[in-house]
C-alpha cells in the first residue's frame, strides 16, 4: 500500500509540527533507506498560516545540543555564518542560496535577485532560489535538503513556498521551518511588505526507526496534550536562553 500524503493547515509552527507528527504516525508506511535502517514515510504539505503568531517557539523541536543552537542555525541559515566551512561541509543553505557557484565560476545572489525582482513585479511567478547542483549533489552522500524556495506578494502579504525533497520529521522540521520563516521575514523587510502564509513542501516527510521510540511516545503526549507545555513565546525563549530580544530584531 502506498503512503498517503500528509496535508495541515495550522495557524503556528508549533501546532503545524505537531499535526504533522500525528499524522505521519497514521498515514506513513515503512520504507527502506540508503543508510540501512527503516524509516515510516510519507509525502506532506505543511500550511502555516500566520508563521509569526506566538507561541512561535516549540522546544521539542529544537534538537541542536543546546537551546541556543535554534538562533545558530538561524544564522546560519539567513546571516552566512558557517559559510568559511564550504569546503567541509561541502555546502551551506545560505551559501547555495547566497553565493550560487556556477561551475564557470560564476557566483549568483539569488535572494538578492528574488528581492529585485519582487520589488519590479510583486505578482511574479518567477521569483525562486535553488540549492541544487547536479554536477555536485548527484554524486554527494549527504546532498541538500533544501531544494528550492518560492517568493510571492499575495494581497500585500509575501508568501514562502519551501521545497524539500528529504526531510527528518522528528529531528530537523522544525527548526528548518523556524529559520526558513526567519528566512522570510528578511525578504520581506527587503521587500517592503507584510508577512503572509508559509508552505512548507517534502516529497520524503520521515522518521528513522532508530527515532520510533521517542518518536511514538511523543504522539502519545500530543494526543494527550501535555505536548503543549512545550509551546512558548518569542520572548519566552529569548529570556530561557539570556539573550536581548532587541537585539535580535
Amino acid at each position: 500500500m502506498s503512503s498517503r500524503i500528509i496535508f495541515v493547515e495550522a495557524e503556528n509552527l508549533p501546532e503545524a509540527w505537531e499535526n504533522s507528527l500525528f499524522q505521519l504516525a497514521e498515514r506513513g508506511v515503512v520504507i527502506d533507506t540508503e543508510y540501512g535502517e527503516k524509516s515510516i514515510d510519507a509525502p506532506a504539505v505543511i500550511l502555516v498560516k500566520e508563521p509569526f503568531s506566538e507561541p512561535r517557539i516549540h522546544l521539542k523541536g529544537i534538537v541542536a545540543g543546546s537551546l541556543k543552537g535554534l538562533l545558530e542555525y538561524v544564522d546560519e541559515v539567513v546571516r552566512g555564518i558557517h559559510d568559511h566551512l564550504v569546503e567541509k561541509l561541502e555546502y551551506t543553505y545560505h551559501e547555495r542560496l547566497f553565493s550560487y557557484r556556477l561551475p564557470s565560476g560564476e557566483i549568483i545572489d539569488q535572494i538578492r535577485r528574488v528581492i529585485e525582482k519582487l520589488k519590479k513585479a510583486p505578482y511574479t511567478r518567477r521569483a525562486q532560489a535553488i540549492t541544487w547542483q547536479p554536477w555536485r549533489d548527484l554524486g554527494s552522500e549527504y546532498p541538500p535538503c533544501l531544494q528550492r524556495l518560492w517568493f510571492r506578494v499575495i494581497n500585500g502579504r509575501l508568501v514562502l513556498h519551501a521545497h524539500m525533497r528529504s526531510n527528518d520529521a522528528l529531528k530537523a522540521t522544525f527548526m528548518n521551518m523556524y529559520a526558513f520563516t526567519e528566512l522570510q521575514k528578511y525578504v520581506a523587510e527587503h521587500v517592503g511588505v507584510e508577512l503572509g502564509y508559509y508552505m512548507h513542501i517534502v516529497d520524503s516527510y520521515h522518521v528513522y526507526e532508530r527515532d520510533w521510540k521517542w518518536f511514538y511516545k511523543f504522539i502519545e503526549q500530543i494526543k494527550t496534550g501535555e505536548s503543549r507545555e512545550k509551546w512558548i513565546t518569542t520572548s519566552d525563549y529569548y529570556r530561557r536562553i539570556n539573550v536581548n530580544i532587541i537585539n535580535k530584531t
